[in-house]
């Protein structure tokens, strides 16, 4: 028998977060969605695109896991989900201690030049 674990979705990957989050389309309905879950037809409404394209977006941020979506009827609403947010955020946040602590090393023996010509 599977363990819970076993069963449980596979993290999503920060990559697919990147691409989701490298379109302004994007993030102008992620951005919408904070607020509140939203119909595909109000989350159209004000782009000027073919629904078909839009849709695509969906899809896109569907796919990353930043949103997720239920069809009651005809209806198709969306809503954000947070956890691909804290994906991308721990990895900037790793990628930044990273960068910082290269800086201070480079301020450092720049430091250590400047006292040796003087």
């Amino acid at each position: 028998m599977p363990t819970a674990t076993a069963l449980a979705a596979p993290p999503v990957p920060v990559d697919a977060v990147f691409r989701a989050l490298a379109d302004p389309t994007r993030r102008q309905v992620l951005e919408r969605l904070v607020n509140s879950p939203t119909s595909v037809s109000e989350l159209a409404e004000p782009f000027n695109m073919a629904l078909p394209s839009f849709v695509e977006h969906l899809r896109v941020l569907e796919s990353s896991g930043l949103v997720n979506s239920q069809k009651k009827g005809r209806v198709r609403t969306y809503c954000i989900q947070t956890e691909p947010m804290k994906l991308a955020e721990n990895w900037l946040s790793k990628q930044r201690t990273l960068w910082e602590r290269r800086l201070d090393q480079l301020d450092d023996y720049m430091l250590t030049l400047k006292e040796e010509n003087t």
